[in-house]
């Protein structure tokens, strides 16, 4: 079963993920291949270069080839992306200062990234 995850309610990276969905994933116990996650508002935070958990995300998503995107107009809005908001949802807005491998989108750019390994479900926390 292929899961995509979409953080978007308040603390759901720095709790759900960091210390249930993370962990799992680590120790290779998740129950489920994740394909992608997305993250909204402060949540995209926890993928700032040098924070313990997207340092520790980033590393699994690039041994699993999971997708980590983060908002495009959440990231421009928090300035750890590079774009205006005029650019948002069309796949120009370049995020900076996160992780590697994190991406900055909206929705037809999160379609078309998962098309390849679409998701069973899609799980909003």
């Amino acid at each position: 079963m292929k899961v995509a995850y979409v953080f978007a309610t308040p603390n759901a990276a720095t709790y759900k993920l960091a210390t249930m969905i993370l962990p799992q994933l680590e120790k290779g116990i998740h129950g489920a291949d994740v394909v992608g996650m997305m993250f909204f508002d402060d949540n995209l935070f926890c993928l700032r270069q040098g924070d313990p958990v997207g340092e520790r995300l980033a590393r699994i998503a690039k041994e699993k080839n999971i997708l980590l995107m983060v908002c495009d107009q959440c990231a421009v809005q928090r300035n750890v992306a590079e774009g205006t908001f005029e650019m948002c949802g069309t796949g120009s807005v370049t995020a900076k200062g996160l992780v590697d491998g994190v991406v900055a989108g909206c929705f037809p750019q999160l379609y078309g990234a998962l098309a390849g390994s679409p998701p069973d479900y899609v799980i909003t926390l």
